[in-house]
């Protein structure tokens, strides 16, 4: 088994912003999560983080109303976005929170890539077809999570993975890979059993630097 990188262990909360000038600067690399609301956002990244209270879970849809960044080191940042298309949201909020991750997808320079969660009993909705399209635009690395696998047998899980796979290549003509590899890559996640995280922080190492890190030799100290 892949062994799992401690670090995403101290993540800490950082700020909560609601527009595009109250961001961060853009010092070091940032992964963002995003996906329609009450697709289990906030339960996967504490899953990934393996602290519990970290991002906070509601039963209520909709629930992130800003972008919340959680520091893992004095370089690296997970960016929880606002849950999209939750049909109870003002529409003066939707608008806002539309143009906030249009122009966050479009001109951050620190982020690296988008984790897409989509439940995999209802994934590829409008709404997760018109973030693909953004950050397609963006030419952003987007790495797939088909959440709450728990619910699904093994065939089933093995069925979507496939439908959805092909999906991206015929509607967005995206490289569909694996973990690890380059295009978009997608993978069966479950919050619940803790399912599927080695695979994230796979892709969380190598967009967030870790994986270069390792490869980097240590210099030996020169002797006077």
């Amino acid at each position: 088994m892949t062994r799992r990188n401690p670090a995403y262990n101290r993540a800490v909360f950082m700020l909560s912003v609601a527009s595009y000038p109250q961001l961060p600067p853009e010092a070091g690399s940032e992964v963002a999560f995003c996906g329609r609301s009450n697709v289990g956002k906030s339960s996967a990244i504490n899953a990934i983080t393996g602290i519990g209270g970290l991002a906070r879970v509601s039963k209520t849809p909709g629930r992130t109303q800003q972008l919340n960044f959680f520091r893992i080191d004095d370089e690296r940042r997970i960016v929880d976005l606002p849950g999209y298309g939750y049909a109870r949201v003002p529409a003066e909020v939707k608008r806002r929170w539309d143009q906030l991750l249009e122009q966050y997808l479009r001109s951050r320079r620190s982020l690296r890539g988008v984790i897409l969660l989509m439940d995999i009993r209802h994934p590829l909705t409008d709404f997760d077809r018109q973030m693909l399209a953004w950050c397609q635009v963006a030419a952003m690395p987007v790495h797939i999570l088909l959440t709450k696998a728990d619910k699904l047998g093994r065939g089933a899980i093995n069925t979507t993975v496939a439908q959805v796979s092909e999906a991206l290549k015929t509607e967005f003509d995206l490289p569909v890979g694996v973990s690890g590899t380059g295009g978009v890559t997608l993978q069966a996640f479950s919050a619940a059993k803790r399912t599927g995280i080695d695979d994230v922080h796979t892709v969380l190492d190598r967009w967030l630097g870790f994986e270069q890190a390792k490869k980097t030799p240590v210099r030996p100290r020169e002797e006077g």
